[in-house]
Protein backbone atom coordinates (compact mmCIF):
# COMPACT_ATOMS: atom_id res chain seq x y z
CA UNK A 1 0.00 0.00 0.00
CA UNK A 2 1.18 3.50 -0.78
CA UNK A 3 0.77 5.06 2.65
CA UNK A 4 -0.30 8.61 3.36
CA UNK A 5 2.13 10.63 5.47
CA UNK A 6 2.52 8.98 8.85
CA UNK A 7 2.94 11.20 11.90
CA UNK A 8 4.51 9.81 15.06
CA UNK A 9 4.05 11.61 18.36
CA UNK A 10 7.27 12.85 19.94
CA UNK A 11 7.20 10.25 22.76
CA UNK A 12 6.63 7.40 20.29
CA UNK A 13 9.33 8.64 17.92
CA UNK A 14 11.83 8.99 20.75
CA UNK A 15 11.01 5.53 22.17
CA UNK A 16 11.46 3.92 18.76
CA UNK A 17 14.75 5.77 18.18
CA UNK A 18 16.12 4.65 21.54
CA UNK A 19 14.80 1.08 21.35
CA UNK A 20 12.36 1.61 24.18
CA UNK A 21 9.14 -0.37 24.68
CA UNK A 22 6.10 0.82 22.71
CA UNK A 23 2.58 -0.65 22.44
CA UNK A 24 0.02 0.34 19.82
CA UNK A 25 -3.62 0.80 20.81
CA UNK A 26 -6.55 0.94 18.41
CA UNK A 27 -9.08 3.77 18.44
CA UNK A 28 -12.20 1.99 17.13
CA UNK A 29 -12.72 0.33 20.51
CA UNK A 30 -12.93 3.86 21.94
CA UNK A 31 -15.05 5.53 19.25
CA UNK A 32 -17.37 2.65 18.35
CA UNK A 33 -16.97 -0.02 21.02
CA UNK A 34 -17.71 1.83 24.24
CA UNK A 35 -20.41 4.31 25.27
CA UNK A 36 -19.66 7.93 26.11
CA UNK A 37 -18.23 9.16 28.47
CA UNK A 38 -16.97 5.75 29.58
CA UNK A 39 -14.93 5.50 26.39
CA UNK A 40 -12.73 8.51 27.22
CA UNK A 41 -12.09 7.15 30.70
CA UNK A 42 -11.09 3.80 29.18
CA UNK A 43 -8.80 5.39 26.57
CA UNK A 44 -6.95 7.31 29.24
CA UNK A 45 -6.84 4.26 31.51
CA UNK A 46 -5.32 2.03 28.80
CA UNK A 47 -2.60 4.61 28.16
CA UNK A 48 -2.00 5.05 31.91
CA UNK A 49 -1.55 1.29 32.40
CA UNK A 50 1.29 1.32 29.88
CA UNK A 51 2.84 4.54 31.15
CA UNK A 52 2.84 3.12 34.67
CA UNK A 53 4.78 0.11 33.36
CA UNK A 54 7.40 2.32 31.70
CA UNK A 55 5.98 1.61 28.22
CA UNK A 56 5.12 4.30 25.68
CA UNK A 57 1.47 4.09 24.53
CA UNK A 58 0.86 4.65 20.82
CA UNK A 59 -2.86 5.13 20.28
CA UNK A 60 -3.50 5.09 16.52
CA UNK A 61 -6.05 7.16 14.60
CA UNK A 62 -6.44 9.39 11.54
CA UNK A 63 -6.94 13.04 12.45
CA UNK A 64 -7.54 15.68 9.80
CA UNK A 65 -6.32 13.35 7.05
CA UNK A 66 -3.08 12.34 8.76
CA UNK A 67 -2.54 8.82 10.17
CA UNK A 68 -1.07 9.24 13.62
CA UNK A 69 0.77 6.74 15.78
CA UNK A 70 0.61 8.24 19.25
CA UNK A 71 -1.89 10.90 20.27
CA UNK A 72 -1.72 13.83 22.65
CA UNK A 73 -4.43 14.40 25.24
CA UNK A 74 -6.60 16.37 22.83
CA UNK A 75 -6.28 13.65 20.18
CA UNK A 76 -7.48 11.04 22.65
CA UNK A 77 -10.39 13.30 23.57
CA UNK A 78 -11.32 13.73 19.92
CA UNK A 79 -11.58 10.00 19.17
CA UNK A 80 -13.80 9.59 22.24
CA UNK A 81 -16.08 12.61 21.70
CA UNK A 82 -16.27 13.26 17.95
CA UNK A 83 -18.32 11.19 15.51
CA UNK A 84 -15.63 9.47 13.46
CA UNK A 85 -15.51 7.13 10.51
CA UNK A 86 -14.60 3.54 11.31
CA UNK A 87 -11.43 3.42 9.22
CA UNK A 88 -9.95 0.22 7.82
CA UNK A 89 -6.91 0.06 5.54
CA UNK A 90 -8.87 0.82 2.38
CA UNK A 91 -10.22 4.03 3.93
CA UNK A 92 -6.84 5.58 4.76
CA UNK A 93 -6.10 7.22 1.37
CA UNK A 94 -9.67 8.52 1.11
CA UNK A 95 -9.45 10.15 4.52
CA UNK A 96 -6.04 11.56 3.57
CA UNK A 97 -7.36 13.07 0.34
CA UNK A 98 -10.37 14.62 2.07
CA UNK A 99 -8.64 15.70 5.27
CA UNK A 100 -11.05 13.52 7.23
CA UNK A 101 -10.75 11.87 10.62
CA UNK A 102 -11.28 8.23 11.48
CA UNK A 103 -10.87 5.74 14.29
CA UNK A 104 -8.69 2.88 13.10
CA UNK A 105 -9.85 -0.74 13.14
CA UNK A 106 -7.60 -3.63 14.10
CA UNK A 107 -6.61 -3.94 10.43
CA UNK A 108 -5.66 -0.29 10.00
CA UNK A 109 -3.99 -0.08 13.40
CA UNK A 110 -1.93 -3.19 12.66
CA UNK A 111 -0.82 -1.78 9.30
CA UNK A 112 0.04 1.70 10.62
CA UNK A 113 1.81 0.31 13.67
CA UNK A 114 3.94 -1.91 11.42
CA UNK A 115 4.76 1.02 9.13
CA UNK A 116 5.91 3.00 12.16
CA UNK A 117 8.00 0.12 13.47
CA UNK A 118 5.82 -0.65 16.52
CA UNK A 119 5.95 -4.40 17.07
CA UNK A 120 3.30 -4.99 19.76
CA UNK A 121 -0.38 -4.06 19.65
CA UNK A 122 -3.12 -4.60 22.25
CA UNK A 123 -6.80 -4.83 21.39
CA UNK A 124 -9.93 -6.47 22.78
CA UNK A 125 -10.99 -9.03 20.18
CA UNK A 126 -10.07 -9.59 16.55
CA UNK A 127 -12.39 -9.57 13.57
CA UNK A 128 -12.60 -12.70 11.48
CA UNK A 129 -14.87 -14.88 9.38
CA UNK A 130 -18.54 -14.04 9.88
CA UNK A 131 -21.15 -16.74 10.32
CA UNK A 132 -22.67 -17.56 6.95
CA UNK A 133 -19.57 -16.29 5.11
CA UNK A 134 -19.81 -19.17 2.63
CA UNK A 135 -22.75 -17.25 1.16
CA UNK A 136 -21.93 -13.66 2.02
CA UNK A 137 -18.09 -13.79 1.70
CA UNK A 138 -18.02 -11.57 4.80
CA UNK A 139 -14.47 -11.69 6.13
CA UNK A 140 -12.79 -9.05 8.25
CA UNK A 141 -9.85 -7.17 6.78
CA UNK A 142 -8.12 -7.85 10.10
CA UNK A 143 -7.02 -11.28 8.87
CA UNK A 144 -5.26 -10.08 5.72
CA UNK A 145 -3.63 -7.27 7.72
CA UNK A 146 -2.25 -9.82 10.19
CA UNK A 147 -0.80 -11.78 7.26
CA UNK A 148 1.06 -8.76 5.89
CA UNK A 149 1.95 -6.66 8.95
CA UNK A 150 4.70 -7.95 11.29
CA UNK A 151 3.05 -6.93 14.55
CA UNK A 152 2.23 -9.16 17.53
CA UNK A 153 -1.44 -8.55 18.32
CA UNK A 154 -2.58 -9.39 21.84
CA UNK A 155 -6.30 -10.18 21.97
CA UNK A 156 -8.83 -12.29 23.86
CA UNK A 157 -9.43 -14.29 20.70
CA UNK A 158 -11.96 -13.17 18.11
CA UNK A 159 -15.37 -11.74 18.88
CA UNK A 160 -17.84 -14.44 19.96
CA UNK A 161 -20.35 -13.40 17.30
CA UNK A 162 -18.02 -14.68 14.55
CA UNK A 163 -17.31 -18.12 13.13
CA UNK A 164 -14.33 -18.87 15.36
CA UNK A 165 -13.27 -22.26 13.86
CA UNK A 166 -13.34 -20.82 10.33
CA UNK A 167 -11.32 -17.82 11.50
CA UNK A 168 -8.60 -20.05 12.92
CA UNK A 169 -8.51 -22.07 9.70
CA UNK A 170 -8.11 -18.85 7.71
CA UNK A 171 -5.27 -17.66 9.94
CA UNK A 172 -3.52 -20.97 9.36
CA UNK A 173 -3.93 -20.59 5.59
CA UNK A 174 -2.47 -17.08 5.82
CA UNK A 175 0.53 -18.43 7.80
CA UNK A 176 -0.22 -16.25 10.82
CA UNK A 177 1.12 -17.88 14.02
CA UNK A 178 -1.42 -18.15 16.84
CA UNK A 179 -0.05 -18.79 20.33
CA UNK A 180 -2.02 -19.20 23.54
CA UNK A 181 -0.72 -17.29 26.53
CA UNK A 182 -0.74 -19.77 29.40
CA UNK A 183 -3.54 -21.68 27.68
CA UNK A 184 -3.81 -24.70 25.41
CA UNK A 185 -7.17 -23.67 23.95
CA UNK A 186 -8.31 -20.63 22.05
CA UNK A 187 -10.22 -18.14 24.22
CA UNK A 188 -13.76 -17.16 23.31
CA UNK A 189 -13.57 -13.38 23.85
CA UNK A 190 -16.01 -12.90 26.77
CA UNK A 191 -15.24 -16.46 27.90
CA UNK A 192 -11.87 -17.86 28.94
CA UNK A 193 -12.09 -21.03 26.87
CA UNK A 194 -13.53 -22.55 23.73
CA UNK A 195 -13.34 -26.19 22.64
CA UNK A 196 -10.69 -25.31 20.02
CA UNK A 197 -7.21 -26.61 20.80
CA UNK A 198 -4.15 -24.54 19.92
CA UNK A 199 -0.94 -25.92 18.46
CA UNK A 200 1.31 -23.63 20.47
CA UNK A 201 1.36 -22.40 24.05
CA UNK A 202 3.67 -19.80 25.58
CA UNK A 203 4.05 -19.14 29.29
CA UNK A 204 6.00 -15.88 29.50
CA UNK A 205 6.32 -12.53 27.72
CA UNK A 206 9.98 -13.40 27.11
CA UNK A 207 8.93 -16.41 25.00
CA UNK A 208 6.73 -14.18 22.86
CA UNK A 209 9.54 -11.66 22.45
CA UNK A 210 11.83 -14.49 21.36
CA UNK A 211 9.32 -15.54 18.67
CA UNK A 212 9.17 -11.95 17.37
CA UNK A 213 12.97 -11.86 17.18
CA UNK A 214 13.00 -15.22 15.40
CA UNK A 215 10.48 -13.90 12.85
CA UNK A 216 12.76 -10.93 12.21
CA UNK A 217 15.84 -13.14 11.88
CA UNK A 218 14.09 -15.41 9.41
CA UNK A 219 13.01 -12.44 7.31
CA UNK A 220 16.52 -10.98 7.18
CA UNK A 221 17.91 -7.55 8.05
CA UNK A 222 16.59 -5.87 4.90
CA UNK A 223 13.03 -7.18 5.13
CA UNK A 224 10.37 -4.54 4.44
CA UNK A 225 8.04 -3.49 7.22
CA UNK A 226 5.00 -4.63 5.23
CA UNK A 227 4.43 -7.95 3.48
CA UNK A 228 5.22 -10.56 6.13
CA UNK A 229 2.99 -12.01 8.83
CA UNK A 230 2.63 -10.86 12.39
CA UNK A 231 1.36 -13.02 15.22
CA UNK A 232 -1.78 -13.48 17.29
CA UNK A 233 -1.24 -13.78 21.04
CA UNK A 234 -4.46 -15.30 22.40
CA UNK A 235 -4.80 -14.04 25.97
CA UNK A 236 -7.90 -15.34 27.78
CA UNK A 237 -9.84 -13.15 30.15
CA UNK A 238 -9.19 -14.41 33.70
CA UNK A 239 -11.69 -17.06 34.72
CA UNK A 240 -12.99 -14.98 37.62
CA UNK A 241 -13.77 -12.12 35.22
CA UNK A 242 -15.42 -14.04 32.39
CA UNK A 243 -19.13 -13.78 31.58
CA UNK A 244 -21.35 -16.61 32.82
CA UNK A 245 -21.18 -19.12 29.91
CA UNK A 246 -24.89 -20.06 29.95
CA UNK A 247 -25.97 -16.42 30.00
CA UNK A 248 -23.43 -15.63 27.25
CA UNK A 249 -24.83 -18.31 24.96
CA UNK A 250 -28.44 -17.30 25.60
CA UNK A 251 -27.84 -13.63 24.85
CA UNK A 252 -25.87 -14.45 21.69
CA UNK A 253 -28.77 -16.48 20.31
CA UNK A 254 -31.13 -13.59 21.03
CA UNK A 255 -28.76 -11.16 19.29
CA UNK A 256 -28.56 -13.26 16.11
CA UNK A 257 -32.33 -13.59 16.00
CA UNK A 258 -32.74 -9.83 16.41
CA UNK A 259 -30.24 -9.08 13.63
CA UNK A 260 -32.00 -11.47 11.27
CA UNK A 261 -35.40 -9.98 12.08
CA UNK A 262 -34.06 -6.45 11.51
CA UNK A 263 -32.49 -7.42 8.17
CA UNK A 264 -29.05 -6.19 9.22
CA UNK A 265 -26.34 -7.01 6.66
CA UNK A 266 -22.66 -6.45 5.89
CA UNK A 267 -20.39 -4.42 8.13
CA UNK A 268 -23.41 -3.25 10.15
CA UNK A 269 -23.89 -6.75 11.60
CA UNK A 270 -21.12 -6.76 14.21
CA UNK A 271 -21.90 -3.29 15.67
CA UNK A 272 -25.59 -4.25 15.80
CA UNK A 273 -24.87 -7.52 17.58
CA UNK A 274 -22.46 -5.97 20.06
CA UNK A 275 -24.88 -3.14 20.84
CA UNK A 276 -27.73 -5.59 21.33
CA UNK A 277 -25.57 -7.75 23.58
CA UNK A 278 -24.59 -4.82 25.83
CA UNK A 279 -28.26 -3.95 26.35
CA UNK A 280 -29.49 -7.53 26.73
CA UNK A 281 -26.76 -8.34 29.24
CA UNK A 282 -27.56 -5.17 31.21
CA UNK A 283 -23.97 -4.02 30.81
CA UNK A 284 -22.29 -7.25 31.92
CA UNK A 285 -20.67 -7.79 28.50
CA UNK A 286 -19.31 -4.24 28.59
CA UNK A 287 -17.62 -4.79 31.95
CA UNK A 288 -16.08 -8.05 30.74
CA UNK A 289 -14.95 -6.28 27.58
CA UNK A 290 -13.14 -3.67 29.66
CA UNK A 291 -11.57 -6.31 31.90
CA UNK A 292 -10.22 -8.32 28.98
CA UNK A 293 -8.95 -5.16 27.26
CA UNK A 294 -7.04 -4.12 30.39
CA UNK A 295 -5.64 -7.65 30.65
CA UNK A 296 -4.45 -7.48 27.04
CA UNK A 297 -2.88 -4.04 27.49
CA UNK A 298 -0.90 -5.28 30.50
CA UNK A 299 0.38 -8.36 28.66
CA UNK A 300 1.27 -6.28 25.60
CA UNK A 301 3.25 -3.97 27.86
CA UNK A 302 5.13 -6.92 29.34
CA UNK A 303 5.94 -8.24 25.85
CA UNK A 304 7.19 -4.82 24.75
CA UNK A 305 9.42 -4.61 27.83
CA UNK A 306 10.83 -8.08 27.12
CA UNK A 307 11.40 -7.17 23.47
CA UNK A 308 13.27 -4.01 24.44
CA UNK A 309 15.38 -5.73 27.10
Amino acid sequence: MTSPTLLLSDPVAEALRSGGPVVALESTIISHGLPRPRNLEAAREFEAILTGMGVTPATVAVLDGIPRVGLDSDGVRRIAEEDMTKASIRDLPILAARGGSGATTVAATTRLAALAGVRVFATGGLGGIHRGASETFDESADLQALATSPTAVVSAGVKSVLDVPATLERLETLSVPVVGYRTDVFPRFWLSESDLALDWRVDSPAEIAAIIRAQDAAAGPDAPRIGRPGMVVANPVPLAQQWDPAEHDRVLLEAFAAASAAGVRGKAVTPFLLGFIVNASQGVSLEVNLDLARNNVRLAGEIALALAA
